[in-house]
């Protein structure tokens, strides 16, 4: 039976490769049918599911995989993308930072380190993202409530006095100032409500944002202020605060590094030998870093 799996996971790794990923979708499930013990066998559908689209079986595939193989680097990394699809940021971070702990302690590189780590920064954005749709939610649905309780004082103090214009405690032309009053007075409490609010979050309740100078017809284009690739530390995946840069060229944070080396004397994206002496302190990186958090320091933090 192992032998029939295999001549039918060769077919799909055929398919594969000529872009027919439904074949070998299709392939490698015949072949889980003659040997469901593989591992390998799930990992290879999922990857051809993942390329069809079909996220919630990638996830399925990839799960069994890891049941089968606990230390799975490509199970966990196509996992993070299937759940980063289905818009699960959370659980596709855990994945993906699972991925690329196993990709640096694992002898043989079978995933490029820069793809997992490209991976694990789209994951933080998501997460971030998704925390921040979350925020202006209930901050608009506070004030929501806020403005609608303020509406509903107003129309019945508007109320009050017509009903005291009914009964002739009051005449129509006093009726009628005294309720142009109250309207005023409402629309000036509900217009120092969105102040308040607006000085609370100094870009008026929109999402966090870096401003453009130009704008197209009439209207200030903006775009979504992120954390620069550069400078997050591609171990800790957090912004760098005293960065170093070896003699290839990469760069991370200090005490990540540090940490690593004590473990292993390499490279974690190259794999090449690495020493502490080959460190050096990257000024103008570390100078990006704290000119970025004295900027962005209202909502950095959160990253």
């Amino acid at each position: 039976m192992a032998h029939h799996a295999e001549a039918l996971k060769e077919k799909g790794n055929t398919a594969y490769r000529a872009g027919d990923y439904a074949s070998a979708a299709a392939l490698y499930g015949q072949a889980i049918q003659k040997n469901s013990s593989n591992p390998l066998l799930y990992t290879n559908r999922a990857n051809a599911r993942l390329r069809l689209q079909q996220h919630a079986e990638v996830i399925d595939d990839c799960l069994r995989s890891i049941e089968l193989l606990r230390d799975n680097l490509k199970a966990y990394f196509y996992l993070a993308q299937a759940q980063l699809e289905l818009h699960h940021p959370n659980e596709a971070l855990t994945s993906a930072l699972t991925a690329y702990e196993l990709c640096c302690s694992s002898r043989t590189q079978t995933v490029n380190a820069y793809t997992i780590s490209a991976l694990v920064l789209r994951c933080k954005k998501a997460k971030w993202d998704m925390r921040e749709r979350e925020r202006l939610r209930r901050r608009n649905e506070l004030l929501g409530e806020l403005t609608e309780k303020l509406e509903r004082e107003m129309k019945g103090e508007v109320e009050e006095i017509r009903e005291k214009e009914a009964m002739g405690e009051i005449g129509e032309v006093g009726a009628r100032e005294e309720i142009e009053r109250c309207e005023d007075v409402g629309r000036l409490r509900v217009e120092e409500l969105r102040n308040v609010f607006g000085m609370a979050d100094p870009e008026h309740l929109t999402r966090r944002v870096s401003w453009f100078d130009r704008r197209v017809d009439g209207c200030l284009l903006i775009r979504v202020q992120e954390v620069p690739d550069h400078l997050v530390d591609t171990i800790s995946f957090e912004i760098m605060h005293d960065p170093v840069i070896t003699k290839n060229g990469n760069s991370y944070e200090r005490a990540t590094i540090l940490e690593h080396l004590k473990r292993t004397p390499t490279d974690p994206i190259t794999r090449e030998p690495l020493h502490i002496s080959d460190l050096r302190p990257n000024i103008a990186l570390r100078q990006a870093c704290e000119e970025f958090m004295q900027n962005h320091n209202g909502w950095i933090y959160d990253w």
